[in-house]
């Protein structure tokens, strides 16, 4: 799958998914080099899923997938990220409102959305600030 830079502005992808210089990044439930190598040469790390993490990618297909949610939030710290990739287009099983109500059920707040490809839309989901340590 390549990862094209979204369409919608001149910004470049990994721009708007906010990864800086220094941050680990874990991919869950999937792979894509094109997202590794704009990682890579923003300075930042993908490393194994672990605690302590800046920002996750998780791509879901199905809406039970959701709930493991749930995990991932204690990987990441207070200020961390997790980018929920799910399907665009009309076969698409996981709504927006999925992912808003499974983020909302872990003590995560929606705040973002972007293309992240032609195939995938992506949801970033934090920890709302006050309950941030």
């Amino acid at each position: 799958m390549k990862t094209p830079p979204d369409q919608g502005s001149a910004r470049p992808l990994i721009d708007k998914l906010g990864v800086k210089p220094g941050m680990r990044v874990a991919l869950v439930a999937f792979d894509d080099a094109a997202l590794r190598m704009a990682v890579a040469e923003r300075g930042a790390s993908v490393v194994a899923p672990a605690s302590g993490l800046d920002m996750v990618f998780y791509r879901v297909t199905e809406p039970a997938e959701l709930v493991r949610i749930r995990e991932l939030r204690h990987l990441i710290h207070d200020r961390g990220a997790i980018w929920v990739l799910r399907n665009k287009g009309p076969d698409r099983k996981v709504r927006e409102e999925d992912i808003i109500e499974a983020g909302r059920a872990f003590d995560l707040i929606d705040n973002k959305i972007a293309s992240f490809s032609d195939t995938f839309a992506a949801m970033r989901l934090v920890v709302p600030l006050d309950h941030r340590k």
